[in-house]
Parts: C-alpha cells; structure tokens; sequence
C-alpha cells in the first residue's frame, strides 16, 4: 500500500512539474499574402501542431536592438498623380486611403522628383529660362495640377504623416556641359545655382503646406544608358557638390533638411560610401545614403550594406526606388505575380559577364524577398516606385513601361490592386516609423524572417516562404511560444501583442 501510495504522489507531483514548464502561450494577430488566394487576410485559425516533425523554430531576441526604421512607402510621379485625376472621385479616394489610410497600407516614407523623369508626360524644368545664376524665374507650376493635390490629398488621410524625399534626375540643361536633358555634367560654374534650386524647391513647396523631409543628391548618377533624364557625377563630384556648396546653402536656409548621397544600385555602393565618409569635412553634410535594387532581380547585397552601416553607423541607409521593370503590368492575374515570368531590363540589356544576376524572377518574391533582406542588413527605410500606372505600364515619356502596385484603366475608371500591394503592405501597415529591428534566430534556411519592436510595444515579425512546402513554425519571445501554420508561397505578419 505505501509502495502504491509513493507511486501516486510521484506520478502526481511529475504531472505538476510538467505542468510548470509548458511554456505560456503568446498572444498574436495573423495576417497573410498568398498564391492560394489570401491578400493581407487575418487568420483566426492558423494555430499548428506542436508535436509535428520539421518544425521550424524562430526565436526573438527583443534586447538586441539594431537600426531604427524611418518608413516604408512609394512615390509621387506625375504619372501616378495624372491617373488618379483621370480616375473617379471614389476611385481616387480610394486608392489615396489604401496607400496613407489608416485601414490600407498607412505609408510613411515617400519620393518624388524634382523636374521631370520618364514617369512625367514631357520634359520640364523648375528653372526653364537660360542663365538665370539667380533663379528669379523659379516655379513649380508644372506640380499644381497634379502632384501637389496629390500630396495634399494624402497629407488629410494620412493619421501619422509621412516624409518626402524628393530627387532630381538632372539640372536644366542650360547649367550642364552638354546642354541636354540626358546625360552630360553640371557646369561648375552653376554648383551654386544648383544648390539654390534645392532651397527654392523647399520654399516652393512649404508655400503650398508641404514640407520636404530630405532630398538626394542626384538620381542614378552613372547615368542609365542615355534613356531618359539624368546628369552624372563620379563619387568624389558629387562629395564635392555637397561639401562645398549643397550642404553650406541648406544648412543656412533649412538645416533640417536630409541629404542622401547616391541613389543608384548596390554593387557599386561600396566606392560612394568610401567619398561620402572618407573623413569628418566630407561626411558633414551627408545624412545617408540611397540605394535602389536594379543590380539584381534577387540578390539584394548583403555584404554592401553591411559595410555601409559598419562605414556609417548612425547614418541613413535607405532603399529608394524599386518596381518590376521592362514588363507591361499584368491585368487582374494575381497568379502572375507569384511565378517566374517577369524579367527586367538586365534579362536583355545586361553584360555577359552579370546575366546571372538577372533571372525570370516571381515579382512578389522579389519583393519580399529584398525586403527582409535589406531590414536584416541594415537598411532604415524602403520605398517602391510608381503608387499607380496603367494597364500600358505608363504614362511614360520615353515608353519605359514599368508594373506598379496598383494598375487602374482610367477609360473605364477601374483599378486593380495587385498582389504587390499586399506584399509592401505586410511592412509598412505594420513596422512604424521609430520601430526598432531585432535579434532573431531561424532554424530554416528555405525561408527568410525579419522582426521589428514598435513604439508601442507590438512586435512585428514577417515571415517569408518562397518555396512549394508548407511549414509549421514554432516562434518564442521570452518564455512564451506559438505555433503557426505558415503555408506554401506565402507572406505573413504576425503581431505579438503581449
């Protein structure tokens, strides 16, 4: 009997140790981008097996702080701006809410350019008349019928509010030595008119209730093949345009201002991170460094941006021009967007020597995919291209048809969301402006992973899954877990709540 008795207790009190160790739940919202159908859907049933083989264990580390996130968002060209005024009243409405609203996409980060690029109906220029060192001829009358009442009507929906990076993609040709749109160099002798054109451009617009948050230097300074608008620099140019005359004009009129150097892709980042911060006098001025993604139709870099931030820590580094290009969008086929059909302007154009770089690659995967890659190295901010195109992939002056998140055909004034807009979605719905990126390990290769800490305490973790699998994660923070089925070709955001 007491052999019994001694049994009981052991088996009891074995029962209420393991009890004390089963780890406490975390509390979590779902939400998912997939092939099968889901756009940006909250799961309520996504729990998983905790007992099943292969599960894939991610585990978050929120003490281990690392870059603090400036936003997520598109960009306002005059083609975006241009289709909304085609579109309907609801229309524009609503796809104004889905991008800055507190019930669509809530962006934060913005671009726009200054002067005309391919995405505007012609050529222009804020400073048209020759020789005018002074500018006394300044105006963005060209913006007011369609880019500014664009930004306004995203200013009044927007609960947060964004900032704006604007671009230029080349001075007017008269200040440049080949006088031309494409192309060419900016004359000496107006380094210091250019740079009154970037103060003006602010007063400009702060006069129409607009507050321009930072600016880069120049838009794809080695040129893009003598397309469409650009004027070049070599890295120790553009160093010198901003030491010297660019950072002396803003700080003594608006020294609040960001300056980005660069802005153009990735392989070559390493030399301009080298100029812009080779010593105290040259990193003055520079606030950070752009990037854009067209180097690759899947390798984001790594390497480069990891030494930019180790060059540069407490400087920006932010992604500022991404699309799907050299494609017509794709109509109302959200099945496209997750294959591999799409190919970019290297599939063609690039050298032999980098076409491996530029394989048919499945748009959404390209974009998830550079996403967390560029957060997990680093990387402050992500913006996409066009907001809105046609079903043409325009309007665009020089035909460079290109795919955006929202495809809208303004003859019958419908609009199609793409799986695109979902994807982009998934991060900046979710990780706020202040967020910080956190320490995580993965325990599987096959799929990619990033985390964030808002301000308000919310973790954001976005998991990645590319392949044709269906996976069981196991995700902990602290003591606490959570089992999630995370299916096939696939985005989610889970949000921990506690």
């Amino acid at each position: 009997m007491k052999n019994t008795k001694y049994l009981f207790f052991t088996f009891l009190s074995f029962m209420i140790i393991s009890c004390d160790v089963q780890k406490e739940k975390l509390v979590v919202e779902v939400y998912e981008t997939s092939a099968s159908g889901n756009n940006l859907q909250k799961l309520e049933n996504f729990s998983a097996d905790e007992n099943q083989e292969n599960t894939v264990k991610i585990k978050l580390f929120p003490k281990q702080k690392k870059q603090t996130i400036t936003g997520f968002g598109g960009s306002f060209t005059e083609s975006t701006a241009y289709l909304l005024n085609k579109l309907s009243k609801e229309n524009r409405a609503k796809i104004i809410e889905a991008y800055f609203g507190e019930s669509g996409a809530k962006y934060s980060l913005t671009r726009t350019h200054m002067n005309s690029c391919d995405f505007s109906l012609s050529q222009y220029s804020y400073a048209p008349v020759e020789d005018d060192k002074e500018l006394k001829h300044f105006t963005i009358e060209e913006d007011k019928d369609d880019i500014i009442p664009m930004i306004k009507d995203a200013m009044k929906v927007s609960k947060d509010g964004f900032r704006i990076l604007s671009s230029p993609w080349t001075a007017s040709p008269w200040m440049k030595d080949n006088k031309k749109w494409v192309g060419g160099k900016l004359l000496p002798e107006y380094y210091d008119t250019w740079a009154l054109f970037f103060s003006k451009y602010v007063t400009a617009y702060k006069n129409e209730g607009i507050d321009i948050w930072g600016f880069t230097v120049e838009n794809e300074p080695l040129g893009n093949g003598n397309n469409w608008e650009s004027m070049h620099y070599t890295p120790d140019e553009m160093t010198n345009f901003v030491q010297n005359h660019l950072g002396p004009k803003l700080e003594a009129d608006y020294p609040n201002v960001k300056i980005l150097g660069y802005d153009q892709n990735r392989e070559h980042l390493k030399e301009w991170i080298d100029s812009q911060y080779a010593t105290e006098a040259t990193s003055k001025y520079f606030d950070g460094t752009a990037i854009h993604w067209y180097a690759s139709t899947f390798h984001y870099y790594p390497e480069e941006l990891q030494y930019a931030h180790k060059k540069a820590p407490n400087k920006y580094l932010i992604q500022s021009e991404a699309c799907i290009d050299a494609e017509v969008p794709v109509w109302k086929d959200d099945a496209w967007y997750w294959k591999k059909e799409a190919t970019d302007w290297g599939w063609d154009w690039a050298p032999e020597k980098d076409k491996h770089m530029h394989p048919k690659y499945a748009p959404v995967n390209r974009y998830a995919r550079d996403i967390i890659g560029c957060l997990n190295n680093y990387v402050d901010g992500w913006i996409d291209w066009n907001m809105v195109l046609d079903t043409k992939g325009g309007p665009n002056w020089f035909k460079n048809w290109c795919i955006a998140p929202v495809i809208v055909n303004p003859e019958t004034d419908e609009v199609y969301f793409t799986p695109l807009y979902y994807t982009l979605s998934h991060f900046s719905k979710f990780i706020r402006p202040e967020a910080k990126i956190i320490g995580l390990e993965n325990s599987d290769k096959e799929i990619m992973v990033t985390a964030a800490e808002n301000p308000d305490g919310t973790i954001a973790v976005v998991i990645f899954n590319e392949g044709e699998n269906k996976k069981n994660i196991e995700l902990s923070l602290n003591e606490k877990e959570i089992n999630v089925n995370l299916n096939k070709q696939s985005i989610q955001t889970i949000i921990i709540t506690n």
